[in-house]
């Protein structure tokens, strides 16, 4: 197991011989602490598996380095760096039993037998293949293959890392949820380093402790699932966490005032100053968003034009002027039939200037 250290990482797939650099990744810098299980989530070309592959060594970086412990490894193979990875689509050796499949990086790296036959056993009943150990590897399911990939990383001791590149790809959405929470349980059970990339924020949510966001080659954001949603520092944190996301609305500076369509917004966290500069944004989430009851001044005059019921909760969508809002209505609340205005929480409702947040 590793601490692991980015420092000033880039990566581009263009050499500068050939003009402008694009950059695939732009500066990341971080530090993931020895047994932690992380997330690397955001969209698809933001940057994710590029990543993965610089950490784990498939991939040496434009700029930066790597540290192991203190130790720099950004020119090592991936051999010595001691990394298992994971991919989407299960590698395994059909024609080989279960268990000479979980016992070929122990074999490659001469451990005896008898070391082996312990270790195999013990990871077959993590993984609850221990009835399939004498199976032939192609008569698994694809989620029993899948198990095999990640029992060959835990069986290794050494491993500094493991890394799972989208691992969920090719299972039945019944089974997910039954695999992702056997690789909490197994993380928690043997404190092993992981990393787990995924577009995905149910399975990011779930499995880790820490999520990085990553957008356009940046790392936008880190922190826990609750401190994603709570306190999104970027426009796409807010939008991309969330079922549904968060309300980015246009908004400007009069005087010191933040006003949202000419509606005077109050925000707790900030004093606007008049000297705020950039393109301005309010966010805030459907959950913080309710209908006004007591006629406060500062609620917003809405059209309803969508309501979608769930059962415990329903999703309202409303129109002031041209722009959308959604929010989110409990069951037992009653939605306004005539003359409906919405009012947002001042504690959670967030000022960005050019997609950052403004504390």
């Amino acid at each position: 197991m590793a601490r692991i250290n980015l420092e000033k990482i880039k990566h581009s797939y263009s050499s500068a011989a050939e003009g402008v650099q694009e950059y695939a990744l732009k500066e990341i810098n971080a530090v993931w602490k020895d047994g932690g299980s992380y997330a690397l989530l955001g969209p698809s070309g933001c940057g994710k598996t590029t990543l993965l592959n610089i950490i784990s060594g498939l991939l040496a970086p434009s700029e930066g380095k790597i540290l192991f412990d203190d130790k720099d490894v950004t020119h090592m193979s991936t051999s010595d760096r001691n990394i298992a990875q994971v991919f989407q689509f299960p590698v395994v050796y059909d024609t080989m039993t279960v268990f000479d499949n979980l016992a070929f990086p122990l074999r490659n790296r001469g451990f005896s037998e008898a070391e082996i036959l312990p270790r195999v056993n013990e990871i077959a009943k993590m993984l609850e293949l221990e009835d399939s150990l004498k199976k032939r590897a192609a008569r698994l399911t694809a989620d029993g293959k899948q198990k095999i990939s990640l029992g060959r990383g835990l069986v290794r001791k050494d491993v500094s890392a493991i890394m799972f590149d989208e691992p969920l790809t090719v299972i039945d959405p019944h089974l997910k949820w039954k695999l992702r929470s056997k690789l909490k349980e197994l993380h928690q059970r043997l404190g092993i380093t992981m990393i787990y990339v995924t577009h995905d924020q149910t399975e990011a949510l779930t499995f880790a402790e820490q999520v990085v966001v990553m957008h356009d080659g940046l790392v936008v954001q880190t922190g826990t699932p609750v401190e994603l949603f709570e306190h999104p520092k970027h426009t796409f944190v807010g939008h991309f966490i969330g079922s549904p996301g968060m309300n980015i609305l246009p908004a400007e500076n009069v005087n010191g005032e933040i006003g949202f369509a000419g509606n005077s917004i109050k925000i707790a966290s900030v004093k606007a100053p008049k000297n705020i500069e950039g393109k301005l944004e309010i966010g805030v989430r459907p959950e913080f968003i309710r209908f006004d009851n007591d006629n406060d001044p500062n609620s917003i005059p809405v059209e309803i034009t969508k309501v979608s019921d769930l059962g415990r909760f329903r999703i309202v969508e409303v129109k002031h002027e041209k722009q959308l809002i959604k929010l989110i209505s409990p069951e037992q609340d009653i939605i306004p039939s005539e003359s409906p205005r919405i009012i947002f929480d001042a504690d959670k409702t967030r000022l960005y200037a050019d997609s950052w947040v403004v504390n």
